[in-house]
């Protein structure tokens, strides 16, 4: 399964100039039986993003060097610039400008295909 996002929750299209979280709650985490995978991708080339940290991807394989929120969730930061040296581990970095992001799910578990897990909104924050 593959969740898309070219659009915040907010309905306006992904641009590097602003900053995202992608949260999943506690327990959220995309169901898989293999692993998930969040990757940028900068538009209209779909190429991968040139970032100084070369990262492309975060997945699931990742999660030990994640960052857990206090209350079991995970927040992903998507943006250009760092969220900070504490909050880098979570960090996807975006383009300067138009991106979008694709939520890989290999071999996806029954609540992903029954429509009983959706993936979560991806939202700009302040």
């Amino acid at each position: 399964m593959y969740p898309i996002y070219f659009t915040d929750a907010s309905g306006q299209k992904l641009d590097g100039a602003n900053r995202y979280t992608l949260h999943f709650p506690k327990g959220q985490l995309p169901p898989a039986n293999a692993f998930w995978s969040l990757t940028m991708y900068q538009l209209p080339e779909s190429l991968l993003v040139a970032n100084p940290i070369d990262r492309y991807l975060i997945n699931s394989p990742m999660l030990p060097k994640l960052k857990m929120d206090a209350d079991g969730g995970l927040t992903l930061y998507i943006q250009n610039e760092s969220p900070g040296k504490e909050l880098e581990s979570n960090w996807l970095p975006a383009p300067k400008g138009p991106f979008s992001a694709y939520l890989r799910i290999y071999w996806p578990k029954e609540e992903v295909l029954q429509g009983k897990w959706t993936a979560p909104q991806m939202k700009q924050m302040p």
